[in-house]
C-alpha cells in the first residue's frame, strides 16, 4: 500500500507555497516525505520533483550552494524522463537560487532559458515572475535601470494574464526599489493600487510583505 502525503500549512500545495511565499519549512517536511516515498517505490518523476522542492527550500534558507546541486539533478531527471511540463517554473526556481548564491550569469542563463522555453511552449503562468526575479539578479548585479525595466516588464505581463498575485509581487520589488530612490509617493501609490485589489488572503507572506511596505512608505 502507498502511504498518502498530507499538503503542508493548511492543505496548501507546495507549488501554492512556492507561490504565496510560504516559511519553507512546511515544504521541507513534504518534500522529504516525498523523497522517501518515492525512494521506496521507484517512482522517478515525483522523486526529481523532490529534489527540486528539497533544492528551493534549501537555497531559500540560506544555503544556495546546497541548494543548487538538487535543483539542478531534479530538472536533469525530468528532462531525461521527458517531462516538461512546470519546466519555465522550475527553471526560474534555479535561477533565483543562483541568484542567491551569487552566481550572476548562472542567474541570468536559466532566468533566460525559462523565458524561451515559456515562449516555445506557451506555457507562460510564470512569465510575469521570472521577469521580477530577473529585476531581482539587475539589482543584484548594481544596475536598477535594468531592474526596474524588468519589473515594469513583469507588471505589464501580469496585467495581460489578470495575474494579481504576480502583480503584487513584481509591483512590491518595484515600489522598494523606488522607496530606495527616494520616489516614496511613487512606490506607495503604485502598490497601494494592486494591494487594494485583494479582498482575502491578508495572512499569506506576499501580502503581508506588500502591507508592511506600504506601512513604511505611509509615514
Amino acid at each position: 500500500m502507498i502511504r498518502r502525503i498530507g499538503y503542508p500549512a493548511r492543505s496548501c500545495s507546495p507549488r501554492t507555497g512556492w507561490f504565496v511565499g510560504l516559511e519553507p519549512k512546511s515544504i521541507f517536511q513534504y518534500a522529504d516525505e516525498l523523497l522517501v516515498l518515492t525512494t521506496e517505490h521507484r517512482i522517478e518523476h515525483f522523486r526529481m520533483l523532490a529534489f527540486i522542492l528539497r533544492g528551493w527550500c534549501l537555497a531559500v534558507s540560506g544555503h544556495a550552494e546546497e541548494g543548487i546541486p538538487l535543483l539542478t539533478t531534479g530538472l536533469t531527471g525530468m528532462e531525461e524522463d521527458g517531462f516538461m511540463a512546470w519546466r519555465p517554473c522550475h527553471l526560474a526556481h534555479l535561477g533565483d537560487a543562483c541568484r542567491m548564491a551569487e552566481r550572476w550569469k548562472a542567474a541570468l542563463a536559466h532566468l533566460a532559458e525559462a523565458q524561451h522555453f515559456a515562449e516555445q511552449t506557451g506555457e507562460r503562468c510564470y512569465q510575469a515572475e521570472t521577469l521580477r526575479l530577473r529585476g531581482e539578479v539587475f539589482l543584484g548585479l548594481g544596475d536598477p535601470a535594468a531592474a526596474e525595466a524588468s519589473y515594469h516588464e513583469a507588471i505589464a505581463i501580469a496585467q495581460q494574464q489578470s495575474a494579481k498575485l504576480w502583480e503584487l509581487r513584481a509591483a512590491t520589488s518595484l515600489a522598494r526599489l523606488w522607496r530606495d530612490q527616494r520616489k516614496r509617493l511613487e512606490a506607495r501609490d503604485l502598490l497601494a493600487h494592486v494591494y487594494g485589489w485583494f479582498t482575502e488572503g491578508f495572512a499569506t507572506p506576499v501580502l503581508q510583505e506588500a502591507k508592511a511596505l506600504l506601512e513604511e512608505l505611509a509615514t
